[in-house]
C-alpha cells in the first residue's frame, strides 16, 4: 500500500491531549461584479416616444364615453335633421313643375291667382251690400223675401236642380287609347272649380258637390252613370280664368296629352247646362229657423 500522501500519525502518548482536527478551508467565493457607475447628471437617457396632438385627440374621442342623456339628445337631433331634410326635399319636389316654366306661363299663373282673389273680394262685397240693404231698407220683409228667392235660385244652380246658362267653355277630351281614368277626370273637375266654374255638365250628367267618379269597363262612371269618350265638359264661368287654368305647366292639358289623349278647349259667350238632378228630401235634417 502506498503512503506518499498520508501524513504521519503521531503515536498516542498517555496524558497528552489530542490535537483538535483543523476545519477544512471553505471554497473561495466568486467576487461580485462591480456595479455599473451611475450616469453623470446632464446626460440624456434613452429616448421615450412622445404622443402627437392628433393621437391624443383620437384617444380622447374613441372609444366614445357618452351618458344616457347625451345619447337621447343625439337621437333627437338626428330625428330633427331627418325631418328637415324630408321637408326640404318635398318642397323642392312640389316646386319642380314650375322651375322649368316659361315666363309667360308664370305670368299666366299669377294672373289666375289674382283672378281668384278678385272673385273672393267680389263675393265679400256682394254679401256686405246685401247686409246693408237689409239694414237700411224701409220694407225689410219684402227685401228679405226678394233676397231669399235669389238665394234659392243660386242654390238650385249649385245643387243641380235648376238649369243654368252663361259664358264659359267647352272642354272635349278624346281618348281613343282608353288611358284616361276617373281620377284624371276628377282632377280636371277640381281644377275647373278652383278657376271659378259655377255649373258643370259632363256628357249629359250634372256634376254637383256630392258627385263621385269611378272606373267602369271601357269608360268612367259619374254618380253611378256610365259615360264613354269623348268626354265633353260644359262649364259656365269666366272663360278668361277657366281656359288658362287648364293650360298651366303640369296641368290638365299636359297630363291628358301624356296619356295620348286629345284635348280641345273652346270659349263661348253662352253655355247651356240643362241636365238636372232631382231634389233629394233629407231624412233627418230639419230647418232650425222658426
Amino acid at each position: 500500500m502506498s503512503t506518499e500522501n498520508t501524513p504521519p500519525q503521531e503515536p498516542d502518548v498517555p496524558g497528552k491531549p489530542k490535537p483538535k482536527p483543523q476545519p477544512s478551508q471553505p471554497p473561495a467565493r466568486p467576487e461580485p461584479e462591480p456595479a455599473e457607475a451611475p450616469e453623470p447628471p446632464g446626460q440624456p437617457g434613452p429616448a421615450v416616444p412622445q404622443e402627437t396632438g392628433r393621437q391624443r385627440l383620437a384617444a380622447g374621442l374613441w372609444p366614445p364615453r357618452l351618458s344616457r342623456a347625451q345619447l337621447i339628445v343625439a337621437l333627437l337631433l338626428f330625428v330633427l335633421g331627418l325631418g328637415l331634410a324630408i321637408q326640404v326635399r318635398s318642397n323642392s319636389d312640389s316646386s319642380a313643375p314650375l322651375r322649368g316654366a316659361r315666363q309667360e306661363d308664370l305670368v299666366r299663373i299669377l294672373d289666375e291667382l289674382d283672378g281668384r282673389t278678385q272673385r273672393l273680394e267680389d263675393e265679400k262685397q256682394r254679401l256686405d251690400d246685401q247686409r246693408k240693404e237689409l239694414q237700411s231698407s224701409s220694407n225689410q220683409a219684402e227685401e228679405a223675401r226678394r233676397q231669399t228667392v235669389e238665394k234659392e235660385r243660386q242654390l238650385g244652380i249649385l245643387a243641380g236642380t235648376v238649369a243654368a246658362q252663361g259664358p264659359g267653355i267647352t272642354l272635349r277630351i278624346t281618348d281613343t287609347k282608353g288611358q284616361v281614368r276617373s281620377d284624371q277626370l276628377l282632377d280636371t273637375l277640381q281644377e275647373l272649380r278652383a278657376a271659378g266654374a259655377e255649373a258643370i255638365q259632363i256628357n249629359g250628367v250634372r256634376v254637383v258637390a256630392g258627385s263621385y267618379f269611378s272606373d267602369e269597363g271601357g269608360g268612367v262612371g259619374i254618380d253611378g252613370k256610365k259615360i264613354t269618350q269623348p268626354y265633353e265638359f260644359k262649364v259656365i264661368g269666366k272663360p278668361q280664368d277657366l281656359e288658362p287654368a287648364l293650360n298651366i305647366p303640369g296641368g290638365v292639358v299636359q297630363t291628358m296629352e301624356k296619356e295620348q289623349a286629345t284635348v280641345a278647349v273652346t270659349r263661348s259667350a253662352k253655355i247651356v247646362v240643362d241636365a238636372l238632378r232631382a231634389a233629394k228630401q233629407p231624412d233627418y235634417a230639419r230647418s232650425s229657423s222658426p
